[in-house]
């Protein structure tokens, strides 16, 4: 592996999958892989589970791991080629990024979209700039589109339950992805990588269900069923992946904010006492009603901790590609 931007630098996702389970139960069975390299996690926006659980993953193969918030303690990167930098930009990353290149082994990159220009988002040109003048390689911890270390959380996640919850004989889970209502405008980024990868890995009947308008970019979504109708989507399934996202045709906006979106126990009646998923943050009894957060059906915890060993099999197969 050279890089992990998206599902497309996965030879094998079950592999990996299984490689992250295998950390699970013994954490520490490289410790030494990573001896005397060093990782820079460098955060254009904030994060929680995923800075602490790749510091985490990087200390369990031997790793030092160093956290650099460049919104807040460098200076105002500048991204475009030719830009005339006479505005609020300090550094070019053509500049920056090959240094960088010289400090760490590996470089673990989270941005965040604007949400206010789909072109320049979904460029990937933040990421893209720093994979072309860093000169190592790069991992992607969010960015103007995709989430992959999410998603193969996610799927890891879904592996692991899929033993504790019987299938219907000769079929695959089916697994629903389900808009949420929310507050404000969100990314598309967990909702497309999420539909990339469980298309991608192709085990599973998937079924994506939003309002009107929520459409994301087929790119993603070819593959799946797509419906308006929550109820039907919900009818049998094994996993519910809670997400909101905000509109793409017309980026960046909130059309519909209808409560009754909102995941709650009644809804899961006709489920296959389905598990719920969600990646956090996220807004109790707006997105998910505490009934279900705190019940029985929540993976959101298991989830959550499972984003460590993720991390540990990406790092885990770059360390053994490229050292």
């Amino acid at each position: 592996m050279k890089k992990f931007i998206s599902v497309h630098d996965v030879a094998d996702i079950n592999a990996l999958a299984a490689k992250a389970l295998a950390y699970k139960a013994n954490p520490f069975a490289d410790r030494n892989l990573g001896a005397d390299k060093r990782v820079g996690l460098l955060f254009l926006n904030p994060s929680l589970r995923t800075r602490l659980s790749t510091q985490i993953a990087a200390k369990n193969l031997g790793m030092e791991a160093i956290v650099f918030n460049v919104d807040k303690e460098g200076w105002a990167l500048e991204f475009e080629e030719g830009a005339i930098m006479s505005g609020n930009t300090v550094e070019h990353v053509k500049d920056a990024a090959p240094i960088l290149g010289q400090y760490f082994d590996i470089l673990c990159m989270r941005t965040f979209p604007s949400l206010k220009n789909k072109e320049e988002d979904y460029s990937e040109m933040l990421i893209n700039q720093f994979i072309k003048y860093a000169g190592v390689p790069v991992v992607s911890l969010e960015s103007g589109t995709l989430h992959p270390l999410q998603s193969l959380t996610d799927i890891v996640t879904i592996k692991e339950n899929m033993v504790h919850s019987p299938l219907r004989t000769g079929s695959k889970p089916k697994i629903v992805l389900t808009w949420a209502p929310h507050i404000k405008p969100l990314p598309q980024c967990v909702a497309n990588s999420f539909a990339q990868w469980i298309n991608a890995w192709g085990e599973a009947d998937f079924v994506i269900t939003h309002p009107q308008e929520y459409e994301l970019a087929e790119e993603f979504t070819k593959g799946a069923t797509i419906t308006h109708d929550q109820d039907a989507a919900l009818k049998d399934a094994d996993f519910v992946y809670v997400k909101n996202w905000s509109t793409y045709t017309d980026y960046g906006k909130i059309y519909e904010n209808d409560p009754a979106w909102m995941l709650t126990e009644e809804k899961l009646a006709t489920t296959r006492n389905a598990k719920v998923m969600h990646c956090l943050p996220v807004r109790r009894n707006v997105e998910l009603s505490d009934e279900v957060l705190d019940s029985a059906h929540s993976l959101v915890s298991t989830q959550a901790g499972n984003r460590v060993w993720a991390a540990q099999a990406v790092l885990s197969e770059i360390l053994r590609t490229n050292f």
